[in-house]
C-alpha cells in the first residue's frame, strides 16, 4: 500500500528531524518544499527559473507554480511507494491544489494517506529556535541546549561547521508562530473532516515522538 504522509506544524516543531528518521525505516523520500524550490533554482529548470524571479524579489512563489513543482517531484520513481510531505500544504488553497495532484498521481491506487499535526507550545518552540544550530555542509540540525555536543561549533555527523540562522531569534519565532496559526492551522480542521489527522505532542523528546508516529502508522495499517 502506498504511504502518503503529510507533516503539518509550525517552524521548529521537529518535522524535519522526524522525516529523516522515517526515511530510513520506511524508505520514503522526504519532500521539503523549501529545499525543492532551491534545488529547482540551482538546476535552472524551467520552473526553477520562473520561481527564482519571485524569490529574488522576496515575493511568494505563486500557488500554481509551487503545485506544478510538487507534482513533478511526486511523479518521480522514488515516490511510487509513497513519500513524506514537509512544508506543503501551508494553506487551504494549497491543500485544494494538492487534492488535484493526488487525483492525477494516485488514480486506481491503494493509498494510505495520513496527516501528522505537530502540536507544540509557543514557549517550547521559541526555545528550540533560538538554540537551534544547523550544519552548513550536510544540513543536520542540533539543539545546543538539549543535546550534549563535544563541540557546539562542529557537526558530529560530517565535521562541518554549525551555524545559527539569522532569523532564529525570539522576535522572529513569535512572528512565525502567529503567521502559522493564521495561515496553516485551519488545515487541521480541513483534514480532520476526512479523519486523516493524528495529533503528535511535539513537546516530547525526539525518540518518544518518533515512537508515537510509528505507532500511529502501524495502527492505521491494521485498522
Amino acid at each position: 500500500m502506498k504511504k502518503e504522509l503529510i507533516f503539518i506544524g509550525p517552524p521548529g516543531s521537529g518535522k524535519g528531524t522526524q522525516t529523516k528518521l522515517l526515511e530510513k525505516d520506511y524508505n520514503l523520500p522526504h519532500i521539503d518544499t523549501g529545499s525543492l524550490l532551491r534545488e529547482e533554482v540551482s538546476k535552472s529548470t524551467l520552473e526553477g527559473k520562473e520561481a527564482n524571479k519571485y524569490m529574488e524579489n522576496g515575493q511568494l512563489v505563486p500557488i500554481e507554480l509551487v503545485s506544478r513543482i510538487i507534482k513533478n517531484r511526486l511523479k518521480k520513481s522514488d515516490c511510487i511507494e509513497g513519500f513524506i510531505l514537509d512544508g506543503y500544504p501551508r494553506s487551504l488553497e494549497q491543500a485544494e491544489a494538492l487534492d488535484k495532484i493526488f487525483e492525477e498521481i494516485d488514480a486506481n491506487k491503494d493509498v494510505q494517506r495520513q496527516v501528522f499535526y505537530f502540536e507544540v507550545t509557543q514557549e517550547k518552540l521559541i526555545q528550540r529556535l533560538i538554540n537551534r544550530r544547523s550544519c552548513e555542509k550536510c544540513g543536520a540540525i542540533y539543539n545546543i541546549k538539549t543535546m550534549k555536543l563535544a563541540d557546539e561549533n562542529v557537526c558530529e555527523k560530517c565535521g562541518g561547521r554549525l551555524i545559527k540562522r539569522e532569523d532564529d531569534t525570539e522576535e522572529v519565532a513569535i512572528k512565525r508562530f502567529e503567521t502559522y496559526n493564521k495561515q496553516t492551522a485551519p488545515l487541521i480542521e480541513f483534514y480532520n473532516r476526512r479523519n486523516w489527522v493524528t495529533t503528535i505532542d511535539a513537546d516530547e523528546d525526539i525518540q518518544t515522538i518518533y515512537k508515537n508516529i510509528k505507532g500511529a502508522i502501524k495502527e492505521n495499517v491494521n485498522s
